[in-house]
């Protein structure tokens, strides 16, 4: 099929033609294909089919081949009001073959409410070269659609309403120029349906209500121009849909309320410009959504109130543009965003989800998690390895976030550590700081588990020490004062070690281990126990009066307490200092 031609020109003679398959036809028509200078590029020879003699193989009930033919002004529509027929009644093709013809009419080339039988209707390598094409509410039955390498030069054609069986529909490799495709309402069957490598050129292509079959769908590597590709209230059967590598204009991707049943969708490498594409309110009852390594451009990319309850949907890899990308209320099993590129606003907002991956991808902009007028049901959130110039805008209790994290399966407590970091340097960039202090604190947490199992993993002996150190750090660092983020708890701490040495001096006393001595003879007359407290508290804090001194195991127990009071004051100084400046 040649299609690189600007012009053509037609003479018919009387010469009779006699084709591959062995027909004659009664002329010969010269076709000269011309560029845009009207230079010869290219001529062609076929046989010259005249329409009235195609209506009387058509009133005759007969097979109708018109492979290598040139058909002008062929006509459904006027071959009904020849024979005094209703308009819209259905005209009975028998086996129809037309490859590698020539299709020529100033206006409509009309198959409308035609009505095929037979194994294969085959238009193979034809060229629709002038008017219109027309197969609007055409029957099928179980007949196989063959338009491969097919030349729509006109751009405009209508396949709306058609009713198809169990056999295959091919437009590979076909070709259409400016003007609307038109597919509204159009029944494939459980056959193959088979877009492969169409350039569906600009102009809108609609598949509204559309339905498809059990068969495979296939979109792969198809291009399309600047118009709106429309895919809104189209169902799909149980077949695998492929959408991989197609090129979309920057034009309206519109799928919209369509029903995928429990299809695998493939988008990977998908190419979508700067219009809108939208996905809202689609349904995917099981099975998988794959957008891998496809590319966005500046449009909404949403998929809002989608509804995939059982569903994956896998991103990874995706460059998203400049567009903003939402997913506010929907409900997705799976949502899988790692390794992504999102350079503009992102709302994560979704009503249900078991997990949202969002492992090792750059944010520029915001990721808005924090619900408003509908609460936000994420089960698990990952962000191990994400990049972070932008701002995640997450609750701590109304998203349940501490829940979100440490709910992944398999994942480690380095892993652990290091997503609690990436939400401490948010916070803290988002002046939430209440929430930087939660967590840093299960960072610090989950870093020394990491530590601590890494180390006797690379040596099983040093769990001789590691398991008293870690102890001591979770006691001093973590419970005491929660890593210097809690003065309160430190300040509780501190009463609580300045109750518990006096209760030790007490009971120095009482078991005649140390002694108390007032160097001033008692004056207060303090019994043992109010100065074993009073001697608590002036050693605690490093008083230092010398009213009372201690003897025996209290000098050590003094000491002990003199040190733990000069720590405590410090961590104390440290954390409430920490609270004030911020």
């Amino acid at each position: 099929m040649f299609t690189e031609f600007t012009d053509f020109e037609v003479r018919i003679t009387d010469a009779p033609y006699r084709t591959s398959g062995g027909l004659i036809w009664p002329g010969t028509v010269r076709i000269v294909y011309t560029d845009p200078e009207k230079e010869k590029t290219l001529e062609e020879y076929y046989g010259y089919a005249p329409a009235e003699m195609i209506y009387q193989m058509i009133r005759e009930g007969r097979d109708i081949n018109l492979s290598e033919c040139f058909i002008e002004k062929f006509s459904l529509t006027e071959y009904r009001s020849l024979q005094k027929l209703e308009a819209k009644s259905y005209v009975k093709l028998g086996a129809f073959s037309a490859r590698r013809s020539f299709f020529n009419c100033s206006s409509r080339i009309d198959f409308s409410f035609a009505e095929f039988s037979g194994d294969t209707v085959d238009f193979e390598a034809t060229v629709f070269a002038r008017g219109m094409v027309s197969f609007n509410s055409a029957s099928f039955a179980d007949c196989s659609l063959n338009m491969s390498y097919v030349l729509f030069r006109n751009g405009n054609i209508d396949f709306a309403n058609c009713r198809f069986g169990k056999g295959q529909i091919s437009f590979k490799n076909s070709k259409f120029h400016t003007g609307s495709k038109d597919f509204q309402y159009t029944s494939f069957g459980d056959g193959e349906v088979l877009f492969v490598n169409t350039d569906f050129g600009d102009g809108d292509v609609s598949f509204i209500n559309s339905s498809f079959g059990q068969g495979t769908v296939s979109f792969k590597v198809a291009r399309f121009g600047q118009g709106k590709v429309d895919f809104h209230y189209a169902k799909f059967g149980g077949g695998e849909i492929s959408f991989e590598r197609t090129e979309f204009g920057n034009g309206k991707v519109d799928f919209r309320m369509a029903e995928f049943n429990e299809s695998r969708i493939n988008f990977n490498r998908s190419s979508f410009g700067n219009g809108e594409v939208t996905f809202e309110g689609s349904e995917l009852k099981g099975g998988k959504l794959l957008f891998r390594k496809a590319s966005v451009g500046e449009g909404l990319f949403s998929f809002e109130q989608a509804l995939y309850p059982e569903a994956e949907v896998f991103f990874d890899g995706t460059d998203f543009g400049k567009g903003t990308i939402t997913f506010q209320k929907a409900r997705i099993r799976h949502l899988s965003l790692r390794s992504c590129q999102m350079n503009d606003y992102v709302d994560l907002r979704m009503q249900e989800a078991a997990l949202v991956d969002l492992s090792d991808t750059v944010i520029r902009d915001i990721i808005d998690l924090t619900p408003y007028d509908s609460p936000v049901a994420i089960r698990t959130l990952k962000i191990s390895g994400m990049r972070l110039p932008g701002r995640i805008y997450i609750d701590w209790f109304a998203n349940n976030l501490p829940s979100m994290i440490l709910s992944q399966e398999q994942a480690t407590e380095r892993e652990i550590s290091e997503q609690f970091r990436i939400l401490k340097l948010n916070f803290n960039a988002t002046g939430r700081f209440s929430y930087e202090d939660r967590a840093y604190v299960l960072f610090r947490r989950y870093e020394a588990l990491a530590d601590r199992k890494e180390r006797i993993a690379k040596n099983p002996w040093s769990a001789l020490w590691e398991y008293p150190v870690y102890a001591f750090k979770w006691l001093v660092f973590d419970k005491i004062g929660l890593y210097a983020t809690a003065p309160g708890r430190v300040l509780v701490s501190v009463i609580a070690f300045w109750f518990g040495f006096g209760i030790l001096f007490y009971l120095a006393e009482l078991l005649h281990l140390g002694h108390t001595q007032s160097a001033v003879n008692n004056p207060d007359h303090l019994s043992m126990l109010s100065q074993s407290f009073y001697h608590s508290a002036i050693t605690f804090f490093t008083i230092g009066y010398g009213d009372v001194y201690p003897q025996g195991l209290t000098r050590l127990l003094s000491a002990l307490e003199g040190f733990t009071g000069v720590f405590m004051m410090s961590y104390f100084t440290v954390a409430f200092v920490r609270k004030i400046l911020r």
